[in-house]
C-alpha cells in the first residue's frame, strides 16, 4: 500500500505536492469513487485516475546516468529533426523521462528516470541541490572576476546565488581559462549566461555532478543504471529517502 499522492507522483503527472491540491480538488477518483484525501492508501489493485484519465502502475524505480555528448538536445523529441538524448537512452524502461536540460552545446552528466517525484524533487530550487560543471572561457580570467561569479550576478530571472569556484588553470598561454563551478540553481542556461554576465565566453562546458551522483569515468555518449546505494543517496539527498506522508487531518468534534 502507499499513499494517493504519492502513487500520482510517481507517474510523472505532477509533483506530490501538486497532487495532494488535485486530490482535495476532486480531481482524482479510486476505483470510480472521488477521493478528496490525499493520505487515502491505495494498492497495486487499485485504479486511480487523474481528471478523467486513468493512470497506469509506476513500475520500479529506475534512475540512468548519460553521459550526454554535443549535439543532442534534452527533450523527449524534438520536431525540427535533431538528435535527442532518448536516441541514447536504453529501451525497455517504461515511462522513463530526463531530469532537467542541457543544452545542445552542454556534455555531461544528464539523469533519467521514470519517478516523477523524485525528478520534481530534483529540479526544484528548495532542495538546492549542488551542480558541478567543468567550463572553459575564452581568454584569461581576472581575479575580480571570479569574485564576482563567486558572490553572484544579475542575469535573467535575477541575481544568481553564490557559487564556488575551484581549480583554476590558465591553457594555451592565457587562450583559455578552466575551472570547476559549482551552483545551487538550476535556470535556464545558467552557467552561460553567468559568465556572460562578467564578459567571459563559454567554449566548452562539461557537467561533472549532480548531488552525490558524478559522472566519473563513464564514456561519452554511454548511459548506466545507477547502483542501488547511488540511488539510496540521491533520494536522501531530495528528503525522500525518509519522507513523511502528509498527516490526515482531523475533524473537531
Amino acid at each position: 500500500m502507499e499513499w494517493l499522492s504519492r502513487r500520482i507522483a510517481s507517474s510523472g503527472v505532477c509533483s506530490r505536492r501538486k497532487a495532494s491540491e488535485a486530490i482535495r480538488e476532486g480531481r482524482v477518483s479510486v476505483n470510480g469513487n472521488r477521493v478528496t484525501e490525499p493520505s487515502t492508501r491505495v494498492g497495486p489493485e487499485d485504479a486511480v485516475e487523474f481528471d478523467g484519465v486513468r493512470l497506469s502502475m509506476p513500475q520500479n524505480r529506475v534512475v540512468l546516468a548519460l553521459n550526454k555528448p554535443k549535439g543532442y538536445v534534452s527533450t523527449m523529441s524534438d520536431t525540427h529533426g535533431r538528435r535527442t538524448v532518448m536516441d541514447l537512452a536504453p529501451q525497455g524502461f517504461v515511462g522513463l523521462k530526463p531530469v532537467g536540460r542541457l543544452d545542445k552545446d552542454t556534455e555531461g552528466l544528464l539523469l533519467f528516470t521514470n519517478d516523477g517525484e523524485l525528478a520534481n524533487r530534483l529540479l526544484h530550487p528548495r532542495y538546492e541541490l549542488a551542480k558541478v560543471y567543468e567550463v572553459a572561457v575564452r581568454g584569461k580570467v581576472a581575479d575580480a572576476t571570479i569574485v564576482r561569479l563567486e558572490r553572484g550576478v544579475w542575469i535573467e530571472g535575477g541575481r544568481t546565488s553564490p557559487a564556488k569556484i575551484s581549480r583554476i588553470e590558465t591553457l594555451g598561454d592565457g587562450a583559455k581559462t578552466r575551472f570547476l563551478l559549482e551552483i545551487h540553481e538550476g535556470r535556464k542556461r545558467q552557467v552561460r549566461s553567468m559568465c556572460a554576465a562578467v564578459g567571459a565566453l563559454v567554449v566548452e562546458l562539461r557537467r561533472l555532478s549532480i548531488g552525490p551522483i558524478r559522472l566519473g569515468r563513464l564514456p561519452r555518449g554511454a548511459c548506466r543504471k545507477l547502483a542501488h546505494p547511488e540511488v539510496e543517496a540521491l533520494l536522501e539527498s531530495v528528503g525522500l529517502a525518509e519522507a513523511a506522508p502528509p498527516p490526515k487531518s482531523r475533524r473537531r468534534k
